[in-house]
């Protein structure tokens, strides 16, 4: 999976002749699995039609405040367009361009949102020879790196002028590959690898019947997915759900009962620098499995239950230099049993919900966790989406390795 997967990519196109090769960059852009939409200033559309890119992109073309051609347009806010963004890409980057945007001259719509913009902005300059090595473009080249923009280099061949060297726009392959080496190279948790453990665990009692119980795995997935997004290598170990990674570079690992669980989990542990144990693993299982289907002769059917393997308790023995975090679902002396299992299982932290606060809990998009360290340290959050609680988590583990 591309590092820019799921990313909002605005694509600035100033009036170049390389403007044309921006139809290319947005195939390749969507390609890798990026939203993207453009902002053209006016000089542009004589090289590329709005058309062309909203075909590919999908999206609405901008290229002025309003249009001029409907008296009751809503005009095209800039500062949501600069908001919305998670990369801003201008190419090409033509002098006249560059220049403004050091001086923050916005006479046009692409610069008004160059200036609002609070997301990363790359430049691809693109231009004759003699005038990408004139001192005023030099001059724009590091004020613009100055203000955190990061430049992709032109690069040398024909040039529409006839010449030949420095000054031609770097290829959209080339673009696409250099935002992804900086943005691999810029993840915190890169060369990391996590463990994720999700979903329940079904506990056979006969070939048709089974031991489960309500989870979803969404709280395990949403970690995974953001592990990976911050540039972990991340191992998923997943009891029975519908969900899918997002991605493919998360490594999947599909059991149904809690000793496949424990294996999976034991399996990897020892290569890894965090584990987090989201699982809901069942805590009893049938002693004995009907080969059978148990058929219904009787009034009541009574099962004798063993207890299930302890994984994170038997993760805690074990671990090493490990970073581990294992969650406790409760419904009563929560913050108690909460520390008592960090002892007992030789926890970094806990992630505690209870079943009695409103929106937390087994099949709900939101949870209200308390993070308590092993210093018994209390943190309480409010009410978030299970999303917005697994960067809380993250962000604890990149707080530990200070990354």
């Amino acid at each position: 999976m591309s590092v820019l997967s799921g990313k909002k990519v605005l694509l600035g196109i100033s009036g170049g002749i390389a403007a044309y090769k921006t139809a290319s960059l947005v195939r390749l852009f969507i390609k890798a699995g990026a939203h993207v939409q453009v902002v053209m200033t006016p000089a542009s559309k004589d090289f590329i039609t709005p058309l062309t890119l909203s075909t590919l992109s999908k999206n609405p073309v901008y290229s002025s405040f309003y249009n001029e051609e409907d008296e009751n347009a809503v005009w095209n806010n800039h500062v949501d367009l600069g908001l919305w963004a998670d990369l801003f890409i201008i190419a090409p980057a033509t002098a006249n361009t560059m220049s403004k945007m050091v001086s923050g001259n916005a006479d046009n719509l692409l610069l008004a949102t160059y200036l609002s913009a609070k997301c990363p902005v790359y430049f691809a300059p693109a231009m004759d020879l003699d005038m990408y090595k004139h001192p005023s473009t030099l001059a724009s080249f590091e004020a613009l790196k100055s203000f955190g923009n990061t430049m992709i280099p032109a690069e040398s061949g024909e040039l529409a002028s006839g010449l030949s060297g420095e000054g031609r726009m770097a290829e959209p392959e080339n673009i696409i590959a250099f935002i992804e080496k900086d943005l691999e190279g810029k993840l915190p948790l890169r060369g990391k690898k996590i463990l994720v453990t999700a979903g329940p665990t079904y506990e056979p009692i006969d070939p048709v019947r089974f031991i489960g119980n309500h989870s979803t795995g969404k709280m395990g997935f949403d970690i995974a997915k953001t592990a990976a997004e911050e540039g972990a290598e991340v191992f998923l170990v997943t009891g029975p759900t519908h969900l899918k990674p997002d991605n493919s570079i998360t490594k999947v690992v599909h059991v149904t009962s809690s000793e496949e669980m424990y294996n999976a989990c034991h399996e990897y542990f020892d290569t890894v620098d965090a584990a987090v144990a989201a699982a809901a693993v069942a805590d009893y299982r049938p002693k004995t499995v009907a080969r059978q289907k148990i058929k219904k002769n009787e009034g009541t059917l009574v099962l004798e239950l063993e207890k299930t393997k302890d994984i994170l308790s038997s993760l805690g023995a074990k671990k090493t230099t490990q970073f581990l975090i294992g969650f406790a679902l409760e419904t009563e002396n929560e913050i108690e049993n909460a520390k008592a299992k960090i002892a007992k299982k030789n926890l970094d932290l806990i992630v505690l919900n209870s079943l009695n606060d409103e929106g937390a809990g087994f099949g709900k998009p939101t949870n209200k966790v308390t993070f308590i360290d092993r210093d018994f340290n209390e943190e309480p959050m409010e009410l978030k989406t299970k999303e917005d609680v697994a960067k809380d988590i993250i962000n604890k583990i990149k707080k530990h390795y200070n990354v």
